[in-house]
């Protein structure tokens, strides 16, 4: 009960702050419509389609192509977009990317997460509190010093399990509702391959400092370099576009793409442009 506490409390804390304070660990900035008012259109016009509020939007200042939500509440939703994502890729696959985020934000993916962080919590603290209690050798447990070791170790590596295995079936879950949303699922799945191809060689310094923000990015945001590389939160890359155009070929969510939009544009041709030198590439 105790570690349930302790976890529950952590936990209600960062459900309910946690928004800001990862918005600060990425060192992520508002944006205003009149800043980037294509971008703000588009958001709009898919918030609209979401049945949900429109989200915050905020730009990182980053070169490797990702984007995340936050927020505890639709009403609260954040969407969080870096800059190698706008100047990389294509209207129509930026479009994908913010349905799949706004996604996450319809189906309370942030309140799911908080609620299996406070159990994985509990889980590894209860085993703490086993191994000090219980785990030297006069004590009457019945999986005495060794088994109270494992119960320790394995305890925390079975809650990232289950945390990983809840965080990929919302991953699969946001990318459907998410072709739904922008209503074409290989423009999420274009968004994806491009995603996964321009990340390479790209390291994004503020995720591997808080590699616990990692979960939250559409696609893995680690180098891979280091052993958290082993517990990914995410499925396949390949494996979710191969589902999205499974989907595009029964039919799902094709046809009711939002009217005026452009054609997919090459790299360097958004509307966003391809300058970096440029302050403020996002702007029109």
């Amino acid at each position: 009960m105790i570690a349930l506490l302790i976890a529950g409390g952590m936990n209600l804390f960062a459900w309910w702050g946690g928004d800001g304070m990862v918005l600060r660990m990425h060192n992520a900035q508002p944006v205003t419509p009149q800043e980037a008012p294509q971008l703000y259109a588009m958001t709009e016009r898919l918030a609209q389609r979401a049945g949900i509020p429109m989200p915050a939007l905020y730009i990182i200042h980053e070169d490797q192509p990702n984007a995340f939500a936050t927020g505890r509440s639709p009403e609260k939703g954040v969407v969080a977009l870096n800059t190698g994502l706008l100047n990389m890729m294509s209207e129509q696959e930026v479009a994908g990317v913010i349905a799949h985020e706004m996604a996450h934000i319809k189906n309370r993916d942030t309140l799911i997460m908080a609620v299996t962080a406070s159990i994985a919590g509990a889980i590894g603290f209860l085993a703490q509190f086993g191994f000090m209690m219980g785990g030297n050798r006069d004590s009457r447990s019945p999986f005495g010093l060794i088994g109270m070791i494992l119960l320790m170790i394995l305890g925390p590596i079975a809650a990232m399990v289950v945390q990983m295995a809840i965080s990929r079936s919302r991953e699969y879950e946001a990318d459907a509702e998410g072709a739904r949303i922008c209503g074409d699922p290989a423009w999420l799945a274009n968004g994806l391959a491009q995603l996964e191809r321009y990340k390479q060689g790209r390291v994004n310094q503020a995720a591997e400092a808080n590699p616990a923000t990692a979960h939250m990015f559409i696609i893995n945001p680690l180098s891979g370099f280091r052993i958290d590389g082993l517990f990914s939160t995410h499925p396949p890359t390949e494996e979710r576009i191969a589902r999205l155009m499974a989907m595009r070929g029964s039919g799902g969510g094709a046809g009711v793409a939002p009217g005026g939009w452009a054609k997919p544009a090459s790299v360097g041709g958004s509307p966003w442009g391809q300058a970096p030198q440029r302050r403020n590439p996002w702007a029109r």
